[in-house]
């Protein structure tokens, strides 16, 4: 009787552990499928197209009820949208966007072929960090229109001054999220490698580049901002027939001829552009970085 007790308690005991063992792993496992349209409709369209139609909305009241009463100042939306109209059936609006889209992400692309291999220079030797890491924070503070015009004496108004603003602008960022990544690896996974024979270069492309990938994302994505941003400013101040018309210039070109819409018109381009490129590159990335160390969950 005793024996059929104590193995009845322990089945019990069994499945109240395994009971136990399948909640939690229900509790960690991501459910998968997709989401319904209406539910990916209301959190992710429905929210910016109203925030996009509140700003509307308010630029149109401020020149209908005569707020800003000067059309040189502030132009109705719908003049704004008059201009960029008409540059597409000119077929001019695509160069524009394609003129500076080409100089930016070859720029960032050579600045990520610098900033990388530098970046794990300066978080993995000491001595180099010690060099190195104060400038790189100081000129990932510096204002990237500073390097506009030694660029253009150095190298003259081509394309060759604008990559160099745009190489300038991101590498430090691009480098310093590399850092940041590199430094917030545990130990652990450096121990675990060395015992797994994963040293060297094997160890940093197998163990610490992984580890490290949060953070270099982080760095990627500010370092496309500031090779954004600096290409803006060298296209504003470098103008120069020979390099084509950009978004920069488009600007500048508005600005020259006191035309508030083409003004405004080259603004809303360039905020398209690098939302544009932040949800079709950025974004899915850091999704995917998260989602693979279980750090995205769906709800």
């Amino acid at each position: 009787m005793a024996s059929t007790e104590t193995t009845t308690a322990a089945a019990k005991d069994g499945g109240d552990l395994a009971g136990l063992e399948a909640g939690l792993d229900a509790l960690e496992t991501v459910p998968q499928g997709r989401k319904p349209f209406r539910q990916t409709l209301t959190e992710k369209i429905l929210p910016p197209v109203l925030a996009v139609a509140l700003v509307l909305a308010v630029w149109q009241a401020l020149v209908s009820f005569k707020v800003v009463d000067d059309p040189s100042k502030l132009p109705a939306p719908a003049d704004v949208w008059n201009v960029v109209r008409d540059a597409w059936l000119q077929g001019e609006l695509l160069g524009y966007i394609w003129t500076s889209v080409s100089r930016g992400l070859l720029g960032f692309c050579l600045a990520l072929l610098i900033g990388t291999p530098l970046g794990l220079l300066v978080a993995r030797v000491k001595f180099v960090r010690a060099a190195l890491g104060p400038i790189l924070s100081g000129l990932q503070s510096l204002p990237s229109v500073a390097w506009v015009p030694p660029a253009v004496i150095w190298l003259g108004l081509n394309n060759s001054m604008m990559y160099a603003v745009i190489l300038l602008g991101a590498v430090p960022s691009i480098a310093n999220g590399l850092v940041s990544g590199v430094d917030q690896v545990p130990p652990l996974f450096l121990r675990a490698g060395r015992t797994l024979g994963a040293t060297g270069l094997k160890g940093t492309w197998h163990i610490v580049l992984p580890a490290a990938l949060p953070g270099y994302v982080a760095g990627l994505k500010q370092g496309w901002a500031f090779s954004w941003r600096s290409l803006m400013a060298a296209e504003i101040i470098a103008s120069f027939p020979d390099l084509g018309v950009g978004l920069g210039q488009l600007l500048e070109n508005g600005r020259n001829a006191s035309d508030m819409a083409m003004v405004f018109e080259a603004i809303l381009l360039i905020l398209i552009v690098g939302i544009a490129i932040d949800l079709l590159i950025f974004s899915p990335l850091e999704r995917w970085v998260l989602r693979s160390r279980g750090l995205l969950v769906r709800n």
